[in-house]
C-alpha cells in the first residue's frame, strides 16, 4: 500500500485517543479521523471528572500533545450510526476503531428504584459537568441524601452534595449548576457499601481530599472497620488498599469536628429496597452483612430503614449499543477478542465439545472493525488499563492490514469524507474549533476570576467551534 492507511476512530475520550496515539506510534503511514458526536472533545474527561477535580483533567494536557499530531484529525458533532452509519465508513476507511465509553447507569435491581428522588449517578455528573445531553436544573431540596456506591464516582457525587455552591464556583461550572447548588439543602449525605473497608474502590487521594473542605466532616463508625484473612491480605499486598484503610480508620477513630455538612461512609450495609411514598424516595432499606473469610459477604438479616429524601445510585456505568455493530447485551460491551470485534458474543465450550472446533465456527470476525476502552471490557480499570488495551487493539489492525485482511476502501482521500459530510449538510467541529470554544469559555471565566466556565447550550458550542 502506498498511501497511508485510513482509519476512523470512533469516540474522542481517552480509550479513543490513546489508540490513535498508538496507530501514530507505529511504523506505518497512517491517517486518522477522530469522530466525536459531541461538539467537544474529551468525552468522561470533559463530562464524567467532578469540577473540582484540576488534577485529573490535567489528563487533557496529555491528550492535547496527540491531538495536535497532523495525522491525526477531530471531526466533531458527527454521531455514528445516525449522521453517518457504520457502513458508510467502508467506502472512506481502511479499519474503524469504537471506542464509545459507557455512560449510561447501570441498574441495581431493587425495588423502588423508579421513584421519584432515585437518581443514577451519570444523571446527576452529566448535569453539574454541563454535559447539553442532560438536565439543565436538579432538585437538591433533600436535607438527607444516599449515595449507594463505594467507588470514585460515588465520592464525587456525595462531596458535590456535601460542598457549599461558593466553594464550587472557583470551577468551571456553569450558571445553571452554580443556581441549582446554591439551593442545595443537604446536610447529610450517607455513602453505603455492601462490603468491608478493604473492598472498597476508592483511591487513597480521592478520599482525603473529603477532609479539606472545611464545611465536611467525614464520619465512619469504628464498628464498620473489620477485615478478615483475605482482606488483611489484601492491605499486604496492595500498599493502594492499605492507604485507602489507614484513612478510614483515621475517619473512624478522631474526635468530631463540628462542621455542618455532615458526610457519612457505612460499610456492611446492602442497599435491598428504596422506600417510597406516593411515588416519591422517603428512605433506603438496607440489610447487614458480615465478612466470610474470602472477602465475600453474607447476609446477617438484621435490616434498617433510613431516612433520606433522595438516593443516587453510583454501581457502575454500562455501554450504550451502536447501530448495526455486535453489542453483548448481557455484559452491555461489544463481544471482541483482543480488539478484534466478534460477530456474536464468545461462547462457552459446552462439556465434551472440543473448544476449537466450536470457536472455529461461532467466534467469527467482523472484518475491519475494533473496540477499545469501557466499550470493549467494561467500566472498570484505570489509564493504563486503557493505554494497554489500545495498544492491544492496533497491534491486532496492523497486524492484519499486514496480512491483507483490511477494507479497501473506495475514496481513501482525506478530502472524501469532508465533502461527504457537506453534501449531507452536517456542520462537524474540527480540532482548530475546539481551540475556539476554549478561548471562549477561558474568556467568560477569566470575567469571574476564574480559570473556565464552560459552555453548556449544544448549538452555542457549535456556534464558537465554528467560528459563527
Amino acid at each position: 500500500m502506498t498511501r497511508p492507511l485510513r482509519v476512523a476512530v470512533i469516540g474522542s475520550g481517552p480509550a479513543g485517543v490513546y489508540a490513535s496515539d498508538a496507530l501514530l506510534k507505529s511504523e506505518r503511514e497512517v491517517s486518522i479521523d477522530l469522530f466525536e458526536k459531541m461538539p467537544a472533545p474529551f468525552g468522561l474527561i470533559r463530562y464524567g471528572v467532578a469540577p473540582d477535580h484540576p488534577r485529573i483533567k490535567g489528563i487533557i494536557r496529555s491528550l492535547h500533545k496527540v491531538m495536535d499530531n497532523p495525522n491525526l484529525r477531530l471531526i466533531g458533532n458527527v454521531e455514528i450510526g445516525k449522521d453517518l452509519a457504520i457502513d458508510d465508513l467502508w467506502k472512506f476507511y481502511d479499519a474503524a476503531i469504537i471506542a464509545t465509553g459507557a455512560v449510561g447507569d447501570r441498574p441495581m435491581g431493587i425495588p423502588g428504584e423508579d421513584l421519584d428522588g432515585s437518581w443514577g449517578a451519570g444523571e446527576f455528573v452529566g448535569f453539574y459537568d454541563g454535559n447539553p445531553l442532560f438536565e439543565r436544573d436538579w432538585d437538591l431540596s433533600a436535607e438527607k441524601v444516599a449515595v449507594i456506591g463505594v467507588g470514585n464516582v460515588g465520592l464525587d457525587i456525595a462531596r458535590v452534595l456535601a460542598k457549599t455552591a461558593d466553594e464550587l464556583h472557583v470551577t468551571e461550572i456553569p450558571d445553571n449548576v452554580y443556581e441549582a447548588l446554591k439551593k442545595n439543602q443537604a446536610k447529610e449525605v450517607h455513602v453505603f457499601g455492601r462490603r468491608g473497608p478493604a473492598q472498597a474502590k476508592f483511591t487513597p487521594l480521592e478520599l482525603k481530599e473529603l477532609d479539606y473542605s472545611d464545611t465536611i466532616e467525614v464520619i465512619v463508625n469504628p464498628e464498620d472497620i473489620d477485615y478478615d484473612e483475605a482482606s488483611e491480605n489484601a492491605r499486604r499486598s496492595s500498599k493502594i488498599v492499605d492507604m485507602v484503610c489507614e484513612t478510614l480508620e483515621g475517619y473512624a477513630i478522631r474526635d468530631r469536628q463540628g462542621n455542618p455538612h455532615k458526610l457519612y461512609i457505612h460499610f456492611f450495609e446492602s442497599p435491598v429496597e428504596i422506600l417510597g411514598e406516593d411515588g416519591k424516595v422517603v428512605g433506603l432499606r438496607t440489610e447487614r452483612t458480615e465478612l466470610t473469610g474470602d472477602g465475600r459477604v453474607r447476609s446477617t438479616g438484621k435490616t434498617t430503614d433510613w431516612d433520606f429524601g433522595a438516593v443516587y445510585h453510583a454501581v457502575g456505568y454500562k455501554s450504550d449499543p451502536l447501530p448495526d455493530v455486535p453489542f453483548d447485551e448481557r455484559t452491555n460491551t461489544i463481544p471482541n477478542e483482543g480488539g478484534r470485534v466478534l460477530v456474536e458474543p464468545k461462547r462457552e465450550v459446552p462439556a465434551g465439545e472440543v473448544g476449537d472446533e466450536v470457536n472455529a465456527s461461532t467466534n467469527a470476525f467482523v472484518t475491519s472493525l475494533y473496540t477499545t476502552g469501557w466499550v470493549r471490557r467494561g467500566p472498570v480499570g484505570l489509564i493504563g488499563n486503557t493505554k494497554g488495551d489500545a495498544n492491544e487493539a492496533v497491534a491486532n489492525l496492523l497486524m492484519d492490514s499486514e496480512q491483507g485482511y483490511l477494507n479497501d476502501p473506495v475514496a481513501p482521500e482525506e478530502s472524501a469524507i469532508i465533502e461527504e459530510l457537506e453534501s449531507r449538510g452536517i456542520r462537524y467541529t474540527t480540532w482548530e474549533g475546539w481551540h475556539q470554544l476554549d478561548a471562549a469559555e477561558r474568556a467568560a471565566g477569566e470575567a469571574e476570576g476564574r480559570e473556565r466556565k464552560k459552555v453548556v447550550e449544544w448549538e452555542d458550542m457549535v456556534r464558537h467551534s465554528r467560528g459563527e
